[in-house]
């Protein structure tokens, strides 16, 4: 009983370390996407389009990884690996949406997300990172 105990939270700290790697690749997308400093525009400046973004970003990766390791049935190398593909597969799509919306719409994207002022794009920006999050968690069940 105890190895089985340690196994799962050798198993869990595993997946942690993936599931914290994801999430600070992800703020360093979001990061990327907007002019100025992420972490000044939402903590400092409490700007509530930037901080929608990352919100999304972090939940997509959530779905995507949670959904990962729940499919990876008691492999856990198998597990890991599934876990980083699916998680960069996530991130690089949500990228490539933000980029999409961009092209398609007028302006710039990554200005209205430093804007103090909410601005509806970027709930687009947003719903599309769950929706890609939630397909890539179907896909893998």
């Amino acid at each position: 009983m105890l190895q089985e105990m340690l196994a799962g939270l050798l198993a869990a700290v595993a997946y942690g370390v993936i599931g914290v790697a994801m999430m600070a690749l992800g703020y360093v997308l979001v990061d990327l996407a907007t002019p100025g400093k992420l972490r000044d525009l939402i903590w400092v400046q409490r700007n509530p389009n930037a901080a929608l973004l990352l919100v999304s970003g972090l939940i997509g990766v959530g779905i995507i990884l949670t959904t990962a390791i729940v499919g990876s049935a008691d492999d856990l190398i198998a597990g890991l690996i599934g876990t980083l593909a699916f998680g960069l597969l996530g991130l690089i799509l949500m990228s490539l949406s933000f980029l999409l919306i961009d092209a398609v719409t007028p302006g710039r994207l990554g200005d209205e997300l430093s804007s103090p002022n909410m601005h509806p794009a970027t709930w687009v920006s947003a719903t599309a990172h769950v929706v890609i999050a939630v397909l890539i968690a179907a896909a893998i069940w």
